[in-house]
């Protein structure tokens, strides 16, 4: 679990600057360690390496790496290098010491070198296989050295044995024989991998954190903001793969490859090259049926039994984050039979009563005879806003960043790794917002009351998020336009009329994602492929590196996966109840009134703490959407923010917590108001690294 980066540079042909073979600047490996220090602090180093191709091209590569230490603390060190015999660490270097340079201190070796952050659950089956064919592990029990050895021993320049991997990963492996690297992120995207180009196609960048690459003038001094990307993260808070500026994009899940230029406007995927050919509909087709009856329960408890054991090998602490709900609650369970009842596990009492589960936590915890703890949420509101936006490096709109942010900082002083429940609601169909996906892909359509209701006449009281009738407004107008696209529309932030009204754009569209939802498994496929790794998992990697721990999820475990993914729909969801299934699973571990128990939910209450100024949050607000320019650059991405529209909206949410017998007196719009602060706090803090690009022009040099 670390924070990785690194450069290749590819010296032109037939070029004759002063320098031709001038290596990459240390100062921009310091700027990539910079902006990714924050998700390791328990070690550093870097590596540094030259190489012909048989075209006669000169490539250079310079590794960065920062360790959060999990695993083997005395061999798990990395960047780890191999030179045909054995591990090479006096080929890496620290930050502040004279760069090492391989090719020069171990020339003519097939070098091999590693970068890699997360964990690999089945290594030690993969050491076994890797061995059998050769390989001498050197390290006890380090991950890493997996990765070296099986690019060594299955000596594909494709990498597809990366398939085999069952594990959360964004890696980057050099092989000095190809002169060329192959990065590869996790199949449910757990971990991130962003990438970025010179204009030319010679320097290639990749890192663990958008804001490495954001700040690495080296590259892309002044990135300038693509207009569709940055609507699209402003409508939904995330996407999958783009980002709001044209130089950075990020790896999909499930990716492999050499680094690549992000597509520009004109080669962006349409609806029909989407964004990736493979779709987990395929997948389901591809798969096997099961038989019916209980044996889909009894397959279930065992493949998310296994997951969680194989997620339990660790050299520091570990516990599991207890909600109270059934996925957190049944991870526990199997974890605590692993563990012969010593299982520790950790609950996070929110700063609102209304938003904390302890007491469920605590429930659960004394029937399952764990050692349980309750921890204070050290809630800065304000403040870790902007440092999570700053480190994150994106206008990331989910506002439940926070209390995940303070959930893994309290657990820390206990923990250093956590088992989580996330992908358990996809999977095993646990949103309520699948119920409505089968209808809204009908194309509902209301013909002349469209654009009256998309206006947000005739819809009932929207003052409360959590309403019966804001969710019923909300399927009304998801429903209007006759088009299968009303699933996204339950997603977003700002639905179309709303982002009309934002925007000053009539018939709002970017066309950046098309995705036809007819259905539940349509939906639960855009979640796994879109709302998952670009939301979800995005959230819980952003606020577990800033609070230095690690995060394990074993619902995203591929076998489990397979098998959700090929029952049909009864099965997942017998007499309609959501996560049937998985209830079913859970009863044979937990009393019925805790399988039961209405699902929560993982949130704060933004809206009031708006209000209230809670922790500072109104005054950030105000201070940030009513200065002279709160969107700095927006405007030159072709991008205009209607700020009479946003005065109505604080006008609105603060109407909205007044005492009113009329139910239509104001709207709440916490999350809106939350998507702009978030937009506002990225792109001031953009701005601000402009002009210190403009002011220390020496992390350009080279690029050009």
């Amino acid at each position: 679990m670390c924070g990785i980066a690194g450069v290749l540079r590819i010296h032109e042909l037939g070029s004759k600057p002063p320098h031709p073979l001038e290596a990459i600047p240390e100062a921009w490996l310091d700027v990539l360690d910079d902006g990714i220090k924050h998700r390791g602090p328990d070690g550093q180093g870097r590596f540094r390496d030259r190489a012909t191709r048989p075209d006669g091209s000169v490539v250079d590569v310079a590794f960065v790496h920062r360790r959060l230490s999990i695993l083997d603390h005395e061999g798990g060190h990395q960047p780890m290098v191999h030179d045909g015999e054995r591990l090479r660490p006096d080929l890496t270097y620290q930050p502040g010491e004279p760069p090492k340079l391989a090719h020069e201190l171990c020339p003519d070796k097939p070098l091999v070198a590693v970068v890699f952050n997360g964990c690999i659950y089945n290594q030690h089956e993969l050491r076994t296989e890797l061995t059998q064919q050769g390989a001498w592990f050197e390290t006890d029990h380090s991950d890493t050295e997996v990765l070296v050895h099986g690019w060594r021993v299955w000596d594909d320049p494709q990498a597809a044995w990366i398939k085999q991997l069952e594990g959360m990963f964004g890696l980057a492996i050099w092989s000095r024989p190809n002169a060329d690297i192959v990065i590869a992120r996790d199949t449910f995207g757990e971990k991130p991998l962003y990438v970025a180009a010179d204009d030319r196609d010679t320097i290639f960048t990749f890192a663990s954190s958008a804001t490495a690459l954001i700040a690495c003038g080296g590259v892309t001094p002044l990135l300038s903001m693509e207009e569709h990307a940055c609507l699209e993260w402003v409508r939904f808070g995330y996407h999958g793969r783009f980002t709001p500026q044209d130089s950075l994009q990020q790896f999909g899940p499930g990716e492999r490859g050499r680094p690549r230029r992000p597509y520009t406007p004109a080669q962006r995927p349409t609806a029909r090259h989407p964004l990736r050919p493979r779709s987990w509909q395929k997948l389901r087709r591809a798969l096997p049926s099961h038989p019916s009856g209980t044996a889909e329960v009894h397959r279930v408890d065992r493949l998310l039994r296994a997951a969680v054991q194989a997620r339990l090998e660790t050299d520091v602490p570990l516990a599991c984050l207890l909600s109270g709900g059934v996925d957190s609650s049944l991870i526990s369970a199997y974890a605590s039979e692993a563990t012969n009842d010593r299982l520790r596990t950790l609950c996070v009492r929110m700063p609102d009563d209304r938003f904390d589960e302890s007491p469920h936590a605590e429930v659960v915890a004394r029937h399952l005879g764990t050692k349980h703890e309750v921890v204070q949420a050290n809630a800065h509101p304000a403040e870790d806003l902007q440092l999570l936006i700053q480190s994150l490096g994106l206008p990331f709109g989910d506002s439940s960043l926070l209390p995940t942010f303070w959930a893994c900082q309290a657990a820390r002083e206990h923990a250093g790794v956590l088992l989580s429940g996330d992908g358990g609601d996809e999977l095993f169909l646990g949103y309520e917002r699948y119920k409505t996906a089968g209808w809204l892909g009908t194309g509902l359509f209301w013909g002349p009351l469209e654009p009256i209701m998309q206006h947000g006449v005739l819809l009932p009281p929207r003052r409360d998020p959590k309403s019966l009738s804001d969710k019923v407004a909300r399927f009304l107008l998801a429903g209007t336009g006759g088009t299968p696209q009303g699933y996204r529309e339950l997603l977003a932030i700002f639905m179309m009329g709303d982002m009309s009204r934002l925007t000053n754009r009539s018939g709002w569209s970017t066309n950046l994602e098309a995705a036809d939802v007819a259905g539940v498994f349509d939906a639960r496929d855009y979640d796994l492929l879109h709302h998952l790794p670009g939301d979800l998992l995005r959230k819980t990697d952003t606020a577990s590196m800033l609070a230095g721990i690690e995060l394990r999820a074993p619902f995203l475990d591929s076998q489990l996966a397979k098998c959700a993914l090929e029952l049909q729909l009864g099965k997942i969801l017998p007499r309609g109840q959501r996560k049937g299934l998985l209830k079913q699973v859970a009863r044979k571990y937990l009393p019925d009134h805790i399988v039961d128990r209405p699902k929560q939910g993982f949130a704060i209450p933004i809206g009031r703490w708006f209000r209230e100024d809670y922790g500072g949050l109104r005054q950030l607000l105000y201070d940030h959407l009513e200065s002279t320019d709160p969107f700095p650059g927006i405007d030159h991405a072709g991008i205009e923010i209607n700020m009479g529209f946003v005065r109505q909206m604080l006008r609105e949410h603060d109407a909205a917590g007044e005492k009113s017998i009329n139910p239509w007196h104001g709207r709440d719009h916490s999350q809106r108001l939350y998507m702009l602060l978030a937009l506002s706090i990225w792109a001031k803090w953009l701005h601000g690294l402009r002009g210190d690009a403009i002011e220390d022009p020496s992390l350009a040099q080279g690029a050009r």
